[in-house]
């Protein structure tokens, strides 16, 4: 087949996405974004046509290294990029549009079951049988693809890690070290303020998300991996004495936070810490590529630390990869490039290219060439009694949306804790009522 790879990074406004649903123009606008493919209106064929792969990979290098590998790709497929706000807000409606995109880019877990329950995601269990691309997953892996029913609906192909980093030579310059222990956490952050740095960066302007981080892991370290699933499942309460006693702690964080946090975004946040204006970012690995090239070896992380030493530990390692929408016309063609995605040969050219410090899902990617860093992060996740991914990825979307609100208004008006815990218990209970 001769090869057409078509690139097309057109975003839609999110005053268009948002607001009560999408206007006739964002509609139109939509059905340009997601393209077409071979055939005619949903419905789910098994052609040979051409191929969308919809994707909300925005990092400069990451991207570019996507699109290397498609471009690679011995096949008719397009490439539509969009930023990752806009392509969350849209998903639903990519998969139920009569034209739905064949692959699309996502988060394994929750969120691809609760698509796979309403019937919108292709069956992809035989990449995972015989000597489908996936047989030699791991067991994890293979239950985190995996729907109510038993059957795989998803495609892993990059995981990664969550800790504390920085940069080992502002901690020397600094003359502090790591802290092994919570008290040892907050001493360094007196520490760091009386030299008049910001201990810790986070942004939260476009990326609300990013509050999430440090809740995730006072929860994980406070109350436990079992409990935070079930508070995200709905089996406890946001008000709950539990959830207060996380929030305690994290109001006991705020005044090291840099305070221009709130109009940073996730990527912009690193910006002081590169400058040496602020020292601290809970942030997953993908936070390498927001550094200049000059600074990556200079990176370092440490595990938040034990707070309570009866609660086993846990960390957060969320993992990306794709799906394939069920009303879509190529199913085949789906098949086919989910299969090239997940080969080893593609997650080590992505990884290299992307400057990546992702971890490769395929057990037959050589990880010996792969940086320090990478390798104590495979060591970190290896060595960990639990593992969570993140809030919405363990839950869904839409309570992510309620944990946004409340917890960027707690940041901002900490002593109204209790009304907002009550406020988005309220919230909560409206996302698992609908």
């Amino acid at each position: 087949m001769s090869q057409r790879t078509t690139i097309s990074t057109r975003a839609l406004t999110r005053r268009e996405l948002i607001a009560g649903g999408m206007t006739l123009g964002a509609a139109s606008l939509l059905a340009a974004c997601v393209g077409t493919t071979s055939g005619g209106g949903g419905g789910g064929g098994a052609s040979t046509g051409a191929v969308t792969l919809q994707n909300s990979v925005q990092d400069a290098e990451p991207k570019a290294a996507l699109e290397a590998l498609i471009k690679e790709y011995e096949g008719d497929v397009t490439l539509n990029s969009v930023a990752t706000e806009q392509f969350r807000a849209q998903l639903t409606n990519y998969l139920r549009s009569g034209n739905a995109p064949e692959v699309l880019s996502w988060y394994a877990g929750s969120v691809a079951r609760s698509y796979a329950e309403q019937g919108l995601l292709l069956d992809v269990s035989s990449l995972w049988e015989g000597d489908g691309v996936c047989a030699g997953y791991s067991d994890a892996l293979r239950s985190l693809s995996t729907d109510a029913e038993g059957k795989q609906i998803f495609v892993p192909t990059s995981y990664y890690w969550w800790s504390v980093f920085y940069k080992k030579s502002a901690f020397e310059k600094w003359g502090v070290e790591p802290p092994t222990s919570w008290d040892e956490f907050h001493a360094l952050c007196e520490n760091l303020s009386g030299q008049g740095v910001a201990p810790l960066t986070n942004g939260l302007s476009s990326t609300p998300w990013m509050a999430s981080g440090w809740f995730d892991y006072l929860d994980l370290r406070l109350n436990g991996a079992q409990y935070h699933r079930e508070l995200l499942a709905g089996e406890h309460a946001f008000n709950d004495p539990e959830v207060v006693a996380v929030m305690e702690e994290y109001k006991r964080l705020i005044p090291y936070f840099d305070k221009n946090a709130a109009s940073y975004t996730a990527q912009d946040a690193a910006t002081p810490m590169a400058q040496d204006k602020s020292a601290m970012y809970l942030v997953g690995a993908f936070v390498t590529s927001y550094f200049p090239e000059d600074q990556r070896d200079d990176l370092d992380f440490f595990s938040v630390p034990v707070i309570n030493d009866s609660v086993p530990t846990a960390e957060e390692a969320p993992t990306d990869g794709y799906f394939a929408a069920a009303k879509s016309d190529n199913h085949q063609g789906a098949l086919d490039l989910l299969s090239y995605l997940a080969s080893a040969e593609s997650q080590q050219q992505y990884i290299e290219n992307s400057g990546s410090a992702n971890l490769p899902t395929s057990p037959d990617v050589d990880t010996s060439g792969l940086s320090p860093l990478v390798q104590k992060g495979i060591e970190l996740l290896n060595n960990t009694e639990e593992i969570t991914q993140f809030f919405n990825r363990d839950s869904s979307d839409a309570l992510q949306a309620t944990a946004d609100t409340a917890l960027t208004k707690f940041l901002a008006e900490p002593d109204s804790m209790k009304s907002i815990l009550d406020e988005w218990q309220t919230a909560a209970e409206g996302v698992f009522a609908s």
